[in-house]
């Protein structure tokens, strides 16, 4: 299973029986808010605090690569755009919908609300 440090580290767990294995994955130097893993888990979604999302493919050799940086806006939530795995879909307070490219963080497309958007 796959876990945060507060500083930033993403840790996989492999445990078989009573062994267990701990491999650093990532570091991206900022607290990791949420962990969302895609449909097929292929692919992982890493959400910071301040707003950045990062994309984690183990079956890459566990490349990291960052989608978006919405430090300076008020960033809620990312996840991914179903069906498939091949998209990701942030959202802002302001109600600004945006579509990312999971292969290389393309930006593709975004779609203003018109109102503010909360998390509940």
């Amino acid at each position: 299973f796959y876990s945060s440090a507060q500083e930033g580290i993403l840790i996989f767990y492999h445990i078989k029986d009573l062994q267990y294995e701990i491999k650093i994955c990532a570091d991206i130097s900022q607290p990791i808010s949420s962990l969302i893993f895609s449909p097929d888990y292929t692919s992982l979604l890493l959400v910071t605090d301040q707003g950045t999302v990062y994309s984690y493919r183990p079956a890459r050799s566990g490349e990291v690569v960052k989608l978006l940086d919405t430090s300076s806006s008020c960033f809620l939530a990312a996840d991914f755009l179903t069906p498939g795995n091949n998209y990701c879909v942030s959202v802002t307070i302001s109600g600004e919908v945006q579509v990312w490219s999971l292969e290389d963080g393309t930006f593709l497309s975004k779609l203003n609300l018109g109102i503010e958007v909360y998390v509940t």
